[in-house]
């Protein structure tokens, strides 16, 4: 039997630095053969991206200390450590032997450089080839990789190009030099449901053609259920469990492979409570694991949400926003980007509307101008009986504390430089809803409490917290205010799916108690289902599809609904 492609045994990254220690891995040993795909399945602080970075020597050290272990790439009959290889043959190796794609295409290409010339410039590194043989390579990589008009993007740059574009830039790089083994460190975490379905296609396609190894770095176990052969799922620096796919997928042994797969919000009934890691597992001060019995009874129901009522809380009547998209020599506008598109639509009071649709759809820029965030072309947005397109600056501010908006992005939503206590009381301070600090902080130290934050928690600032507390934070900042509407706009796209289903519960809490309506924004239709009372489809600025939430889902009418709901990853499992 051929030995694997690439095998790490016992290794353990430490980060130090002048205060701390930080184990990052604990003595993980994972392989993987050529033909073969390997996912690596954990949250946000697993390892996982540690151990892919560990692979190619991308760690900066310091801080980073390998305590122990080695890396052996097998390729040609030859064996060599990863750790100890000489630089110039790692410079070799990386790129030529072993290619990665990252999480982000946009930060990964160079934005005053096109993506030919990046693409180009990869390949010469390693081929002695002229320019004109490195241009003619890259546009057939382009075209390899079913990018549209391969010739026309080889001339662009990144920001002309959309997500899914941009990924399969980044994969043609990583294929140029046909590598023995591909790293794809999430590498669709940030795009579309069929988007994603697509990226999984061409690099499943690509694998096969290639006899290629590869590792695929994710934290949705519903993905790797589309595209990989073996599983090992990570927590906490340690590989916990390992095994095929259908075997991990059909009898998980783990508590927390147990957790993470019984957490996605499309297995549940609207009402039902998402389970959450802590129902599965609970570790003690040593970190030793210990599962829980009761994660195995089905007893954690939400009482039967309450229905909303009949009476119009809003409603948008052929709503348009144009966007100017090209101007003639004299600056008159010649050609618009219809984002909105005589849009028309109400929301009852009480009930939670799911808003659903790709990329570039519009949903983002319905959802801010019905706060008048973004102004509108022409149409109405009644609220309570008021337009608020055509409301004063006075009577518009007054409004705008019954109206919030919870953002995709918790990082640049937050003020870095300010507390988190002072972020929340900000709304209360700009309405005047407190009569002095001390009731100020008393009201911020509840909204804390009942997003599952502590006290002590007031004086710190953003960056001392973990990508779902944060969002927590701006739900509680939406809440300040006492609203009775709130725009949810990608709130949880950016999560692990553990901690998305924690918000989600959240959310469910919060509204049982505050009684607020909600628009929820997202492109991934099983979390919509769970979360909303109807869902309305979006495509291209117009309404594709609207109807109670589990009808939309389960019986979809229109074509392109019907392709959203298959392209949902790991539908069957």
């Amino acid at each position: 039997m051929a030995a694997p492609l690439l095998t790490i045994n016992g290794l353990s990254v430490d980060f130090v630095t002048d205060q701390t220690t930080t184990k990052a891995l604990k003595n993980i040993s994972i392989s993987v053969s050529r033909g073969e795909i390997l996912a690596i399945v954990g949250e946000s602080g697993s390892g996982k991206s540690v151990t892919s970075l560990s692979i190619l020597q991308l760690l900066p050290s310091p801080p980073a200390v390998y305590t122990s272990g080695e890396i052996i790439l097998t390729t040609n009959d030859e064996r060599s450590d990863m750790l100890t290889i000489p630089r110039e043959k790692l410079q070799r190796i990386r790129g030529n032997e072993i290619a990665m794609i990252f999480q982000e295409p946009m930060t990964s290409l160079n934005p005053v450089l096109t993506c030919g010339f990046q693409v180009m410039e990869a390949i010469r590194q390693h081929e002695p080839l002229t320019e004109k043989e490195a241009m003619e390579k890259t546009i057939a990589l382009f075209e390899k990789v079913k990018l549209p008009d391969p010739a026309g993007m080889f001339k662009r740059y990144p920001h002309q190009l959309s997500g899914g574009q941009k990924q399969r830039v980044m994969i043609a790089m990583a294929m140029s030099c046909e590598p023995a083994l591909l790293i794809c460190d999430e590498p669709t975490t940030a795009l579309d449901v069929t988007v994603q379905k697509n990226i999984l296609e061409l690099i499943r396609e690509l694998q096969v053609q290639n006899n290629m190894g590869v590792i695929f770095i994710t934290h949705d176990l519903s993905v790797v259920a589309e595209i990989a052969d073996r599983i090992a799922v990570m927590y906490k620096g340690e590989i916990v469990e390992q095994d095929t796919t259908a075997t991990l997928l059909s009898s998980p042994r783990h508590p927390y492979t147990k957790a993470l797969l019984a957490c996605r919000p499309g297995l549940h009934e609207k009402g039902e409570r998402l389970p959450v890691v802590s129902d599965f597992m609970e570790v003690d001060g040593e970190g030793n694991i210990k599962e829980k019995q009761a994660a195995k009874q089905e007893s954690h129901v939400y009482p039967a949400p309450g229905t909303s009522s009949q009476t119009p809380l809003l409603t948008v009547e052929n709503l348009k926003v144009y966007f100017p998209a090209k101007k003639s020599f004299l600056g008159k506008v010649t050609a618009y980007t219809k984002a909105v598109d005589d849009v028309s639509f109400t929301v009852y009071a009480g009930e939670t509307l799911g808003l659903v649709g790709e990329s570039g759809c519009g949903k983002s820029t319905l959802g801010r101008t019905i706060l008048r965030l973004i102004e509108a072309t022409e149409g109405k947005v009644l609220y309570k009986g008021i337009d608020l397109l055509k409301t004063a600056p006075a009577t518009l501010k007054s409004l705008r504390k019954d109206m919030q908006i919870i953002f995709q992005d918790p990082y640049s939503s937050l003020n870095p430089r300010i507390t988190i206590g002072d972020a929340i009381a900000e709304p209360l301070l700009v309405h005047g809803l407190a009569r002095n600090e001390k009731e100020r902080k008393e009201k911020v130290v509840s909204l804390l409490e009942k997003v599952n934050l502590r006290s002590e928690h007031y004086n710190r600032y953003p960056h001392e917290f973990s990508g779902g507390q944060r969002q927590r934070i701006v739900i509680a900042r939406a809440l300040a205010l006492n609203p009775s509407f709130i725009i949810c706009d990608e709130s949880v796209s950016a999560l692990d799916v553990s901690v998305q289903a924690q918000v989600l519960n959240l959310l469910n809490d919060l509204k049982k108690e505050f009684g607020f309506t909600a628009i929820f924004i997202s492109h991934d239709l099983s979390v919509v289902r769970y979360i909303s009372d109807r869902i309305m489809v979006m495509n291209k600025g117009k309404i594709e599809e609207m109807g109670n939430a589990e009808d939309v889902y389960r019986n979809p009418q229109s074509a392109y609904t019907q392709r959203l709901i298959a392209s949902i990853p790991g539908a069957v499992i």
